[in-house]
């Protein structure tokens, strides 16, 4: 039977993730299963006490948002250590991606009972990230932009708070000119931003890259140009579907690794933190996450 250590965000998943984890620990006790529960100071205290789990042979769950989930999933890239997720955050999106049930007997039976299935993570590169793993998307624009404030929201969660934090940052950007290195090869761009994606979600459910796929070792490259405003909030619209790739003014290209640079110091976020600016380097590191799903 599965020994596991359940790890919970530190910061606005602390209540929410030990409501999450409540009726999930209670199915995989009766089940027999080993469950310890370790409550987190920081993203970097997170890692630590995963890759410390790890070490002693225990299944860990990351119990949060995707901002832990990447945090956790990152520390246990390359370990060989199975990762379990139990959503509990604003986005949840590397989640949703892998079809995770959210009710709770569901979700206790993929955890106690499906085979760890190697995954894509990407290794970010910058002057704050030194090779740091997540899992979802990297992105550099008016999303990051508008990631930091729904972040920074206190009354609102979920995708509320990221729609407003997009209306907000969409009324005072100005388009960037970027410049990408795609395996070698440079691609100039302008317009609202960039995306590199292992998942297809990002932003509390919005399809941004509607074919890609977290085991394919490749990172889907999601280029969105400068357009009216009125143009770009009807395509923010279609993010939830994924029509949006069916516009002219919407590139998608894939590689292994990507380089972005901007004209000016653009913030870019990695699986919903946002805490440094360009230039950063993402690479696809293929199969190197096991996860419960």
């Amino acid at each position: 039977m599965r020994q596991f250590t359940a790890v919970v965000n530190p910061t606005s998943g602390a209540s929410a993730g030990a409501a999450a984890l409540l009726g999930v620990a209670r199915l995989l006790r009766e089940a027999g299963a080993g469950l310890e529960t370790a409550y987190s100071r920081s993203l970097d205290h997170a890692r630590q006490l995963a890759r410390d789990a790890g070490e002693q042979g225990r299944v860990v769950l990351a119990v949060g948002g995707d901002g832990m989930a990447g945090a956790i999933g990152g520390a246990l890239s390359g370990t060989g250590v199975p990762l379990g997720l139990v959503p509990a955050g604003r986005g949840n999106d590397f989640a949703r991606a892998l079809n995770l049930p959210a009710e709770p007997e569901a979700l206790a039976g993929v955890l106690l009972h499906a085979e760890p299935r190697p995954v894509d993570t990407i290794e970010v590169t910058s002057a704050v990230h030194d090779r740091t793993a997540v899992l979802g998307s990297v992105y550099a624009g008016v999303d990051a932009l508008a990631n930091l404030h729904a972040n920074n929201a206190r009354l609102l969660r979920g995708a509320a708070s990221y729609y407003l934090g997009g209306l907000r940052a969409v009324t005072t950007w100005r388009p960037a000119r970027y410049r990408l290195t795609l395996d070698g090869e440079e691609h100039l761009h302008h317009g609202y931003t960039v995306v590199a994606a292992n998942s297809g979600y990002y932003g509390s459910g919005r399809l941004v890259a509607p074919d890609a796929r977290v085991d394919d070792g490749l990172l889907d490259i999601v280029l969105i140009a400068h357009a009216p405003r009125r143009l770009f909030f009807s395509l923010m619209n279609e993010l939830g579907t994924g029509a949006h790739v069916r516009r002219p003014q919407v590139r998608v290209l894939r590689a292994k690794e990507i380089r972005i640079e901007a004209d000016r110091p653009l913030p870019y976020g990695a699986d919903g933190e946002v805490d440094a600016t360009l230039p950063v380097t993402a690479r696809v590191l293929p199969g190197a996450l096991h996860v419960l799903c």
